[in-house]
């Protein structure tokens, strides 16, 4: 099946088919870096380890991204998406099975946890690239959306199947469970995709692009590109941060674990909502720019209510805000990106600002441990200290030209 237009360019319907493949990827990718977050103390008093040593289950993938990304994107610029996508989905087979075969040692279990951080930047760095290579222009955000939305779901199944999971089977079956799965959607991605179309969905002056690490100089000598790397420093690590420390942000004010609990997933399912209208609309306007200025108020918005919110409702409704603008701003970053930094090629400019989210992640994480007040365990004065920086990320929005491409 396929429609053409007057310059006889063909989109075939089969796209959907390799997007559908690359999300089940990137869901079980994520499925198994969030395994252990629900469960922490579960899992501390299982392997006999403080929190910290499960959530360094969990932080080895943020490392990981900081030494693989640039490997990563250069794999995928080079070979195509389809040969770096293949070496994440084996490596989150193999060692999410191994991690299920030798789930009794906390040892082992962290090993295999790095094998699957390593995985990580293959997969994720490859979203607008897919995009590009199987979408005409004006779907391209919309596919970028689901690739994210993939990640979010990821992270929803694991927060709400795991501890279900560990109640029903324990932690070793749970663990061998995600491991056969990962190996099947491997296999699954491997007999199914493919890297190009029969013929490209766009004008061959589209699809031109610089080798990666002249790629790389060039992007980085662009202001807008710049501007849109700080964005995601910011709103990136607000993310990382806030979902990693959500039940010690809203436990000192009387909430529970399950109402920090909601408060998360609320998050997740607003931005999974947030990855499919926002970058819908934005193609449909073909305009970025106005778009990403309103997630980042949204999300500026959500993180006040999350701060400050007295009751249950108001932190629900906050959480469930920051989530849909938050979220539904990184696909429409990834796409703008990719749009004003041509022709650099897509796993650059895409790994180029994951890599920025990963670093702030690391530092806004350890920083909100370091400032929490000693006798209550409050971290009111570093989400303080965020909702600034998003502010400022707000402005630096504003400074934003529109991609192009668009006009």
């Amino acid at each position: 099946m396929a429609h053409s237009n007057t310059q006889s360019i063909q989109v075939y319907s089969y796209r959907w088919a390799i997007l559908i493949v690359f999300m089940l990827v990137v869901i079980f990718n994520q499925l198994l870096w969030i395994t252990f977050a629900p469960i922490t103390s579960t899992a501390a008093a299982y392997y006999q380890v403080d929190n910290l040593s499960i959530g360094l289950l969990s932080m080895c993938f943020m490392i990981a991204y900081l030494v693989v990304s640039i490997p990563a994107s250069w794999t995928i610029d080079t070979y195509g998406y389809r040969t770096a996508v293949g070496i994440g989905a084996v490596l989150t087979g193999v060692f999410g099975l191994m991690r299920g075969l030798v789930a009794s040692s906390y040892t082992l279990v962290l090993i295999a946890q790095i094998g699957i951080a390593i995985g990580q930047p293959f997969i994720l760095n490859s979203v607008t690239k897919v995009a590009a290579r199987w979408f005409p222009l004006e779907e391209r955000a919309t596919a970028s959306g689901f690739g994210s939305l993939a990640m979010y779901l990821g992270i929803l199944a694991g927060m709400l199947l795991t501890p279900f999971l560990t109640l029903q089977v324990g932690i070793p079956n749970t663990l061998l469970i995600y491991g056969l799965g990962a190996v099947l959607v491997a296999i699954i991605f491997l007999s199914a995709s493919r890297e190009y179309p029969p013929s490209p969905p766009g004008p061959p002056e589209l699809e031109e692009r610089a080798l990666m690490f002249d790629g790389l100089k060039q992007a980085l000598r662009k202001r807008d590109f710049l501007l849109l790397m700080f964005i995601f420093f910011i709103g990136l690590g607000v993310f990382n941060s806030v979902t990693t420390w959500i039940e010690d942000i809203v436990r000192p004010r009387g909430f529970s674990i399950t109402q920090a609990g909601l408060a998360g997933g609320l998050m997740i399912i607003g931005g999974v909502l947030g990855a499919l209208i926002l970058p819908t609309l934005s193609d449909r306007y073909r305009r970025r720019v106005p778009f990403i200025i309103l997630a980042l108020i949204g999300a500026t918005l959500g993180l006040i209510g999350v701060t400050f919110s007295p009751g249950t409702l108001l932190l629900y409704a906050s959480g469930f805000l920051l989530g849909f603008s938050l979220l539904s701003a990184g696909p429409l970053g990834f796409q703008y990106g990719a749009e004003i930094a041509r022709p650099t090629p897509e796993g650059t400019s895409n790994g180029m600002l994951l890599l920025m989210g990963q670093i702030s992640g690391i530092l806004f994480i350890f920083g909100m441990d370091s400032l929490k007040d000693p006798t209550t365990g409050a971290m009111t004065t570093s989400l303080v200290f965020l909702i600034v920086l998003m502010f400022v990320g707000l402005l630096a929005a504003t400074r934003l030209h529109e991609s192009k491409l668009l006009q």
